[in-house]
């Protein structure tokens, strides 16, 4: 097996790698540093987050200063300040034996000033946020007529956050002969399209193929219906007791309620999100990263740039509608040679979209039930056994209480005392899962046979009654709108959570017609609902709600009028 000697990196560098615990070269070290070292042609590396290619690209890039000459002789810019501080992070710890050899991070958030104050004193590395450096090159700071070489790290993402001019702006400043390297977790148009700008002829390394997930990850799915999302995502993490997990939303507003939601059901829990100012983003990431926050509940925005080992979990709570953002999400897990877990929590009306990831990526999903009640409590009480067997017991300090606790718990046997150390940590979650139901969604269609059989047999259980009968204990509901409105179970909640005063209502079956929909409420609070809904604008039809009759031929009726009711 090669080692990082036989590859060319010099012993300084070696012995403070060895130190951090590199030991072998991971895949995309040994096909880069040699190129690096001893070629002179561009690179495109197509490498997931977590591979190993900072030191990839750090190592010769260090190597390969020049340490009498203090100007800047390499530049890497990556997209975030996140990011920007991890790669000068890195490549401080590789050089510690390298005397001399200065790198800055420079990076929009912080002082301009004590930037300045740094970069004059000399550097020959600068790692860089694009906005900052620019505005630095004009201000007369920085200098770049003596760099020879150019990285781009995670161009995908630079190009997502539309860097595009500012990297044809900084270039302009590096002399023609530069060498560039470009690293990126996929090759969109986009990317090719840079390479084709402002490389020659460049050299292209894959580790595993274009676009594909990280090989340690798992790919898992579990079909809810769409409000019953919550309550999946609160089971994951209950059967996972010891989560470390990113949650990932669409939207800024889903983000921080999930994170809500989850603060407020006592689960160490925080969002991030682009309305957060920049001191609020680096709280929030320390918390994380010292493990005090073990959910991060965020946009695929704000995450950019975070780079966190041993992740445990990533969960889409919203799918994305790109593929390639769906890889970075799951790369993120299963690093450094760890296994992960990539889950998606979907709806019935997503399936197609994990169809289209599942053929990009070249991995399929695996479907699984949501834990059921009975699974989490087993794996929580197995988990504090294992916490108990191995908790650090400082005999000294304790045994002078010993002998009064002793005899206050004598009366009790070792099973009475097993159970109420149990039930000291479990009484909460017993009673909020006593009697919670499957919310797995059923999405198993009948034959044709079977469901001419079912017309001639009548009603055989309660999924096969008229969609006109409520279930038990529930009242049925009419709007007059449905799919071919474009009227969803989405739009239902939403018009709902937006319209209802006072308690939530929990919705049960809902049926979706062309022309109208049907769904079960609370008896109690079917009438609060009809007023709710009834007089909303969605997309310029005015809605319409009422009490089903379950005598009443609405499918008729929305065709004569058209799918709408006035009253």
């Amino acid at each position: 097996m090669t080692n990082f000697e036989e590859l060319g990196v010099n012993e300084p560098l070696r012995r403070a790698i060895e130190e951090m615990g590199f030991e072998q070269p991971m895949p995309v070290q040994e096909k880069v540093i040699p190129g690096l070292l001893y070629g002179d042609h561009d690179l495109v590396a197509l490498a997931q987050t977590g591979t190993g290619k900072t030191a990839a690209f750090g190592l010769p890039l260090i190597q390969r200063i020049i340490l009498h000459e203090h100007k800047p002789q390499a530049l890497v810019l990556a997209p975030t300040r996140e990011l920007c501080l991890q790669i000068a992070g890195d490549l401080a710890d590789f050089s510690k034996y390298i005397d001399g050899l200065e790198v800055i991070p420079v990076y929009g958030g912080s002082s301009i000033e004590s930037q300045i104050r740094a970069l004059r004193k000399g550097v020959q590395i600068i790692v860089a946020t694009p906005g900052r450096l620019i505005d630095l090159i004009n201000r007369g700071v920085v200098h770049l007529s003596d760099v020879h070489t150019v990285v781009l790290d995670e161009a995908d993402e630079m190009l997502n956050m539309g860097f595009v001019d500012s990297i044809n702006d900084i270039l302009s400043h590096v002399p023609q002969q530069r060498r560039m390297l470009l690293f990126s977790a996929t090759m969109p148009a986009e990317v090719a399209k840079i390479a084709r700008r402002f490389m020659t002829a460049p050299e292209e390394i894959v580790i595993g193929n274009r676009n594909e997930g990280a090989k340690n990850v798992k790919h898992i799915y579990y079909m809810v219906n769409a409000r019953d999302k919550y309550l999946a995502l609160k089971r994951i993490a209950d059967n996972s007791p010891n989560i470390y997990a990113i949650i990932f939303c669409r939207t800024r507003r889903d983000t921080q309620e999930v994170a809500d939601k989850l603060i407020a059901d006592g689960y160490n829990a925080e969002a991030l999100h682009g309305d957060l100012s920049q001191q609020q983003r680096d709280i929030v990431m320390r918390k994380f990263r010292d493990h005090v926050v073990s959910m991060l509940v965020a946009t695929d925005v704000a995450a950019r740039g975070l780079d966190v080992d041993n992740l445990t979990h990533v969960i889409n709570y919203g799918l994305p509608d790109d593929a390639a953002v769906y890889t970075h999400r799951s790369g993120r897990t299963g690093r450094a040679g760890k296994t992960g877990v990539s889950i998606a929590i979907i709806h019935s009306r997503e399936k197609g979209k994990l169809k289209d990831i599942e053929r990009i990526i070249g991995k399929k999903f695996e479907r699984k039930e949501v834990p059921t009640p009975a699974h989490i409590i087993e794996k929580q009480l197995y988990n504090l056994a294992d916490r108990i067997e191995r908790v650090e017991v400082n005999d000294e300090e304790i045994d002078k209480y010993m002998p009064g606790i002793s005899k206050k718990l004598s009366w009790l046997s070792t099973e009475d005392l097993i159970k109420r150390v149990l039930s000291l940590e479990f009484n909460r979650l017993l009673n909020y899962y006593k009697d919670a139901p499957s919310i797995d969604f059923i999405d198993e269609k009948p034959s044709k046979s079977e469901r001419k059989g079912a017309k001639d047999r009548g009603p055989r259980s309660d999924k096969d009654k008229d969609r006109r009968t409520a279930d038990r204990g529930m009242a049925r509901v009419y709007v007059n709108a449905g799919k071919a409105d474009g009227f969803f179970a989405g739009n239902l909640i939403e018009i709902l959570n937006k319209s209802i005063q006072g308690h939530r209502v929990d919705v049960g079956r809902i049926d979706l017609l062309p022309g109208y929909t049907l769904f079960d409420v609370r008896k109690g609070d079917a009438r609060r609902v009809t007023e709710a809904i009834t007089g909303n604008d969605f997309f310029g039809k005015r809605l319409y709600s009422e009490i089903a009759d379950k005598d009443k031929d609405y499918a008729k009726a929305s065709k004569r009028k058209g799918g709408s009711k006035k009253h």
